[in-house]
């Protein structure tokens, strides 16, 4: 595609209010009351190929046909999406402009920065730099902040928030002056709740209402579990912060047309079946049968099962399955969710059709009173896009492999998963999709402690595996041993989302109590709900009270746990622990548990259900077979087993439907923006370009539009660069730019303390994402990082030219300094885990120029193209093993004149071995950004010329 093909479009929402747009003909009301309220009415294309279409693939359809200008999106876009069945096979791009974004702070704060950093750089060349500024509706919840620093304590919401504050002042001034320097910008601020449950809650409109026109709600996020919106039919996923910051600039997502996977869901759970259950389950199923890049959509019987809740838990791990989207299609559960939420009163119809009656959740300001919510109804009827999940004939066409396609065998026919087969489950201890069933977990932790070093495995020395620590904890004697729970925490907005889990955890802590058992106090306990609901309802019901004897008091409303922001274990506890090299565990009930994530000294870490949290803790181990052996023994001697006090299902519902009321969810959300005290007094500056204080240490400029002109460069050969760093599979980016606690013998500490900070005011890498100073020291800083180069885990490397072993930060200011290129090798899943534009941004920084990997994940490699680093793979069958690679070569990369998508490229060892690799810019699109030096440097051009 020529890059003069790709200029800005002018600034507006959309161009279906103009008669450019060659479906204008299909345009009508959608009431003829209403003529000014329209709506592209897809069955007037008279299409028989749009009725077999998956749900998911129409709403890319309409997006298509709404914005289809003959420019930025073309008619032939709109045929090859109609064309799906036949188009899905052969790698073809389309473009898709999402309806709105959302960003959390950790990456909202980076783009914000690249914003006033784009304003200066525009001014610079000579533009207008408000031009500079969000188009569509954007969204930033203020959730990754807060650090579970105290617990145990009445007080300990109230000492986390005070903290939150003392340590992020700075980032919040900046955010708030954002809120107003950015049109199109609204900030949630702290103390909220979780991205996704806000979202789930409040943010999503299911139907758009804008600029005249109905269409379906759709969302990019710079987090990737953004896909949870899909449970209630919104179509949404999670993109690299550049990306984000494109389509808020007016530029459609450029994608390949994906492939859809349909995934039926028949039977009924288990009465002790939870849907965290269900998730592990699907999470572990799906990756086995490979949906990487995919779309996976929902459909069955099975389906009508599950409230929006337990949807949207299923969609929330989509990431860890692979997928790009999990897409639940909108049906009447979905329209009884909002018709609850917007009459505050449950109707008798939406009572008899609801399986679970706590779908009440809603935004009272995204348009979900009842008038709006029958107006969503009768678009999606129109539209063709409104789901009957007992009704087969409504069933899509999904794909179907083709003979040569390398998953014939898994995809010829659809996936399909029987609820009733389900089984109590946690997995672990290093990946979400490594399920395993509680009544083997015992077994399973004990095999892990013996096996070689992996995923699976600790290579601990068998005359080890009882070692046992004694150690004091406030004036008493415990002990610790493999497999002790040192931290067990209910978070995430995987589960805390979900109210028949939370209360799940409530009633069997009610009962614990009332049997007499208790959890030790060295253990770790914390609840950060997903939004002040869930504190409502467990207040109301009466079950907080019991969590609290039990120490899972409330927090905090943010992540915390789930994204590393566990605090500091007690310094006895971390003491017992390395004094044996203890495999300690943590046990939460969230999404991801990298090695290294949850906390430095928790080896092992378990997602779990929030009642399997309660009952770990309890328990104060992983080892123990819950089957027969019993979770304590109360004051009276009695032996008390975990099927002594687990609910049911039935018993979680009764609770629900007396105390999941509509009105709890009025009273937290009508006043979400304005209930922060803290926030409201926060003075932020109302320039529209920001005055950077060279005295910040979490507010810079960043280089990245350093030297920048209107004129592009061609791109040039990569001539004999080192390897820093080498890696086996599944690199993560938390490996890459961790999240969590700054090490104090780290060259970002070191930092730091030369700018006058001591190692208390560190604060985390994620909070430190709007300093790039840090961020480029913090780059492969995790300390659990496997370096082939290193006979240990730590963030360091060899410095060929001298031999010496480094810090990696150190390694590649050596290199840079010599002027010395730098390369990564890796294996499979590279880039794997959250969104994180800094996994792309830090490499860039240390001046790593290409990555040669086995295979990527999707948001990462889309986020090293958006800063300009060649991704690079392996040719099939090729890996380093097989090419014989030590990683101690010279690497000469010929970058040929003219590229094109996914093109082999020649490399040339210093040794005189040359080979092939797969060049992994995917689209034309992609090759554009690559010329411009990345896609932020292809936006200022635009916009300043």
């Amino acid at each position: 595609m020529e890059e003069d093909n790709w200029k800005v479009m002018p600034m507006k929402c959309q161009s279906s209010t103009t008669m450019s747009n060659p479906f204008i003909q299909i345009v009508e009301p959608l009431d003829p009351k209403q003529p000014l309220k329209k709506f592209f009415n897809l069955s007037k294309l008279e299409d028989v190929r749009y009725a077999h279409l998956p749900f998911s693939i129409r709403v890319l359809l309409e997006a298509a046909i709404r914005n289809c200008d003959e420019f930025l999106v073309k008619k032939g876009d709109v045929e090859n999406i109609l064309n799906w069945k036949v188009m899905q096979h052969k790698n073809v791009e389309v473009p898709f402009k999402p309806a709105r974004v959302i960003l959390q702070d950790f990456t909202g704060v980076p783009a914000v920065v690249d914003f006033a950093a784009m304003r200066d750089a525009v001014k610079k060349l000579g533009g207008n730099p408000e031009k500079i500024n969000p188009i569509c509706p954007v969204d930033l919840v203020i959730d990754h902040s807060i650090q579970v620093d105290f617990n145990r304590q009445s007080d300990s919401l109230q000492k986390n928030q005070d903290l939150e504050f003392e340590r992020n002042k700075e980032r919040f001034e900046f955010l708030k002056w954002g809120s107003q320097a950015f049109k199109n910008l609204r900030i949630i601020p702290p103390g909220s709740g979780i991205i996704h449950q806000v979202n789930l809650e409040y943010l999503a409109r299911v139907v758009m209402d804008q600029d005249g026109y109905y269409y379906p709600d759709s969302v990019v996020g710079t987090d990737s579990h953004t896909t949870m919106i899909d449970g209630l039919g919104v179509l949404g996923w999670g993109v690299g912060g550049i990306e984000a910051e494109a389509v808020m600039l007016g530029q459609p997502i450029s994608m390949v047309l994906p492939e859809v996977v349909g995934y039926k869901l028949v039977g009924n759970p288990q009465q002790l079946v939870t849907s965290t259950d269900i998730v592990l389950t699907i999470t572990k199923h799906l990756r086995q049968v490979g949906v990487v890049g995919k779309f996976v959509e929902f459909f069955g019987p099975g389906v009508a099962q599950l409230s929006i809740a337990d949807r949207a838990t299923i969609a929330n791990m989509c990431p860890e399955y692979g997928a790009t989207a999990a897409y639940f299609p909108v049906d009447d559960i979905s329209i009884g969710y909002l018709i609850q939420t917007g009459e505050y009163k449950k109707p008798q119809e939406v009572i008899e059709r609801t399986p679970v009656l706590y779908d009440i959740s809603g935004g009272f300001k995204s348009g979900r009173d009842k008038e709006k919510v029958m107006c969503t109804k009768r678009y999606l009827e129109a539209v063709g896009m409104l789901r009957d999940f007992k009704n087969s004939s409504q069933d899509p066409d999904f794909t179907q492999a083709l003979p040569n396609h390398s998953l014939f065998i898994l995809l010829e026919k659809v996936v399909e998963l029987d609820l009733h087969t389900v089984v109590p489950c946690c997995s672990g201890p290093k990946r979400p999709q490594d399920k395993v069933a509680v009544s083997d977990m015992k077994k399973d932790f004990e095999t892990c402690l013996g096996a070689k070093q992996g995923f699976k495995g600790f290579q601990i020395a068998p005359d080890q595996h009882n070692s046992i620590v004694k150690f004091n904890f406030e004036g008493c004697d415990f002990e610790l041993a493999h497999g002790s729970v040192v931290i067990a925490a209910i978070t995430s907005c995987t589960n805390t989302s979900n109210p028949s889990v939370m209360l799940g955890a409530g009633l069997l802590a009610k009962k614990a109590v009332e049997a007499g058992l208790t959890v030790k106090p060295y253990i770790k306990t914390s609840l950060s709900p997903g939004s002040g609901v869930v504190t409502y309802y467990l207040r109301e019901s009466g079950v907080m009270r019991y969590l609290s004897q039990l120490g899972f008091d409330v927090v905090g409303y943010g992540c915390m746990t789930c994204i590393g922001n566990s605090g500091p274990l007690p310094q006895s506890v971390v003491e017992a622990i390395t004094q044996e090299d203890l495999v300690a565990v943590g046990v939460l009930s969230g999404n991801r548990n990298f090695e290294g994530r949850v906390h430095p000294n928790t080896r092992a870490n378990y997602l779990a259900s929030p009642p399997l949290v309660v009952a770990y803790a309890i328990a104060g181990t992983i080892r123990i077979d819950f089957e027969k052996e019993p979770l304590g023994i109360n004051a009276s001697g009695k032996k008390i087993f975990l099927k002594d006090i687990w609910p049911t299902r039935n018993e979680i519902q009764a609770v629900e439907r007396q105390f999941v009321i509509p009105g709890m969810f009025r009273e937290v959300y009508e006043k979400i923006e304005t209930v922060n005290k803290a926030w409201n007094a926060l003075d932020a500056p109302s320039d529209k370009l920001y005055t950077w204080n060279p005295k910040s240490t979490y507010i810079k400029s960043p280089p990245f539009f350093d030297g920048l002109t209107l004129a592009l460069q061609t791109p040039k050969t990569i001539e004999d660069a080192y390897v820093l760093l080498s890696f086996g599979d599944s690199v993560t980016t938390d490996h890459i730019s961790p999240a969590g606690n700054i090490a104090r013998n780290s060259p970002a500490a070191r930092y730091l303390t030369s700018r006058g900070l001591t190692p208390r005011e560190f604060n985390s890498y994620g909070s430190r994402r709007g300093n790039d100073a840090v961020m480029a020291r913090g780059t492969f800083a995790n300390i659990r990082l496997v370096n082939k180069f290193i006979d240990k885990q730590g963030p360091q490397t060899i410095h060929f030219p001298s031999g010496e072993i480094l810090d990696v930060f150190d390694a590649a200011e050596r290199y840079k300094q010599a002027g010395h290129p730098l390369i990564v090798l890796a294996g499979k899943e590279y880039g794997a885990g959250s969104s994180r534009d800094w996994a792309a941004k830090g490499p860039f920084l240390l001046g790593v120029k290409a990555v040669l990997a086995e295979s990527y994940e999707r948001i990462h490699r889309s986020n090293l193209v958006g800063m300009g680093v060649i991704p690079l793979q392996y040719l099939p069958g090729e890996d380093a093993g097989t090419l014989g690679l030590t990683g101690q070569e010279r690497y000469t990369i010929i970058i040929p004149e003219k590229l094109k998508p996914q093109m082999n490229v020649q490399i040339k060892l210093d040794t005189g071995k040359t080979f092939h690799a797969i060049m992994r810019f995917d689209t034309d699109v992609e090759l554009t950004y690559f010329h411009n030096g990345g896609i932020l440097n292809y936006m200022i051009r635009k916009m300043a010329s």
